[in-house]
């Protein structure tokens, strides 16, 4: 903190020294060291910069803008060449990059190089707040920084390369960043500059340089040295992934596309623009003659699945509204696009799929989950409760390993869930997987004893069931249930007679332990005790606690 008060007191010189008597000088000076003028110490900064001669002002405020508006930081050489692109210009001119020093001189203190990361940065985090606090002290940044990696790419020496080419030349630091990140800073501002810029570069973008790069970066977890970035990625599809309107509008018109083509991922340029969100983009291609809106990308995937999985409702609904689409469309693991929507807790999705006649609310996929086992297995509480007043959904089905809908939401964790699931008579709460463990005890495996204590109070459901194999399971289970009894002894014999809290405690379960403390102080013994199991004063389990009958009666175990 006191270096941070000298570097605003030393970037406030001039101001303070400004001011015409020392009474006003040392009260400037209180302000600034208390930072309650942060604000006015950068914008006096500033002023001097705008005041410097007018290419070092030029420069000053553009470097300034660029390291507070770029979407990652950027390396010294990346922002030298940055400013060394003249807009408008045919090709780079290297003698027109400034060096960091320069820079530095004449940003005054504003920017720094970091050593210890290798970048630029702005010389305190109020500066970047104060910065975009104010968005009139620069005019359009996002359209300029747009203009001028476009420009960038353009050039000759840029498209010169080839698109094969690695590694990349060390004369060409800014090309990653420009390849990249050119299309965010379009999205939020679009000028005319931009698009004309744009079109230039993705009416060939399959032989340039930075289709390469921007592949990689988007589809960095599909990549393989093998792929070939020279073909397969067309400008249409660039445009669809990026989303711009303003450009791809004019894009459409400059030649015929074919828009029904899947570049080397087997992804439409509809695919892309609905995966991704783009509703304005999505329903432009729509209303394209001979555009099929059902063509899947590489795994089988519709626009419309892939709408769900990103809950793009409005999307959704437009595809929906189509005759030629078809909901219920499966992919190469048979997941529908309820499937999917339900998921991902997508509700009003959901909501326009079950409204539909021919969409199959219990459909299983290729592991047998249904859309019901993926809600309730990922606790979407609001589509579990939508499926659960249908009568045409199986809540009891088991998929291809025999896990339940009530499993998955037990092992997970999803307490909402399971506690509706727990509340119906045609959920089974005992039935056993492939592998014999029920409900239960997955959620006891996985120390969910808020879980276990639901399923104790239902139905004092049996640890002593199918699974013995994994003893230790049960026993959390039964710690749970026997602490939710009155007068249980919690170091009664558990299963495999081993006494429930030593279990516990040296599994690591605390949050059972802490269930059973306070209990004629057995807690304390049992961490006492180490682990070793403690002789208790009573030996009754859930099974023959004189209170069982009256519990198994009222929860109506099956």
């Amino acid at each position: 903190m006191a270096a941070y008060r000298f570097l605003l007191v030393s970037l406030s010189i001039e101001t303070i020294l400004g001011e015409t008597t020392i009474h006003r000088r040392r009260e400037k000076l209180k302000l600034i060291s208390s930072g309650r003028d942060v604000g006015g110490v950068y914008n006096a900064t500033l002023g001097r910069i705008k005041a410097q001669e007018k290419d070092r002002a030029r420069l000053g405020m553009e470097a300034i803008m660029w390291i507070a508006y770029s979407e990652r930081p950027l390396g010294p050489d990346e922002l030298s060449q940055a400013l060394g692109v003249e807009i408008g210009s045919r090709d780079l001119n290297s003698d027109n990059a400034p060096s960091l020093r320069t820079i530095l001189n004449w940003t005054l203190g504003l920017l720094v190089a970091d050593s210890s990361s290798s970048k630029v940065r702005l010389v305190h985090l109020t500066l970047q707040e104060h910065i975009l606090a104010n968005p009139t002290l620069f005019d359009a940044p996002h359209s300029i920084i747009a203009e001028v990696c476009l420009t960038y790419l353009n050039s000759k020496c840029i498209k010169d390369l080839s698109p094969a080419l690695r590694p990349l030349p060390s004369t060409t630091p800014f090309l990653k960043y420009a390849s990249c990140y050119w299309g965010a800073h379009a999205r939020r501002h679009t000028s005319l500059g931009v698009i004309s810029l744009a079109l230039k570069l993705l009416d060939s973008f399959e032989t340039h340089i930075s289709c390469r790069l921007l592949v990689r970066d988007t589809f960095e977890e599909e990549i393989t040295e093998r792929v070939d970035y020279s073909v397969g990625f067309p400008g249409l599809h660039c445009a669809a992934l990026l989303g711009i309107l303003q450009i791809m509008v004019p894009l459409l018109k400059i030649k015929k596309w074919d828009l029904n083509a899947t570049d080397l991922f087997g992804n439409t340029v509809l695919v892309l623009a609905a995966g991704n969100g783009h509703d304005r983009i999505v329903k432009l291609l729509l209303e394209q003659e001979g555009i099929n809106p059902d063509m899947t990308d590489g795994r089988g995937t519709t626009p419309l699945s892939l709408a769900a999985m990103g809950g793009h409702e409005g999307i959704a609904k437009m595809l929906l509204g189509r005759n030629d689409v078809n909901p219920e469309a499966a992919d190469h693991s048979r997941r529908t696009p309820l499937s999917r929507a339900a998921e991902r807790g997508c509700g009003g999705i959901v909501q326009m799929l079950l409204g539909r006649n021919d969409v199959n609310p219990d459909s299983a996929d290729m592991s047998g989950r249904t859309p019901f086992s993926w809600a309730a297995g990922n606790g979407c509480t609001r589509i579990v409760r939508m499926l659960l007043e249908r009568n045409d959904v199986n809540l009891d089905a088991a998929d291809m390993s025999g896990r339940t809908p009530l499993s998955w939401a037990a092992r997970n964790c999803y307490p909402e869930v399971v506690k509706l699931l727990l509340g119906r008579n045609d959920v089974n709460p005992r039935r056993a997987d492939e592998g014999g463990q029920t409900p239960l005890s997955r959620a006891a495996e996985n120390g969910h004893t808020g879980v276990v204590g639901l399923f104790s109070r239902r139905c004092g459901a049996d640890p002593d069931s199918s699974n013995k194999s994994i003893p230790t399971q049960f026993s959390l289970a039964r710690a749970q249930c026997m602490s939710e009894r009155n007068g249980v002894n919690p170091e009664a014999a558990a299963v495999s007679s081993r006494a429930t809290p030593s279990w516990a405690s040296e599994s690591g379960y605390e949050a059972s332990l802490e269930s059973l403390s306070g209990r004629d102080g057995n807690f304390a013994s049992a961490r006492k005790m180490g682990g070793k199991r403690v002789p208790g004063r009573y030996s009754c389990t859930v099974e023959d606690c004189p209170k069982r009958g009256e519990l198994m009666q009222k929860c109506r175990l099956e």
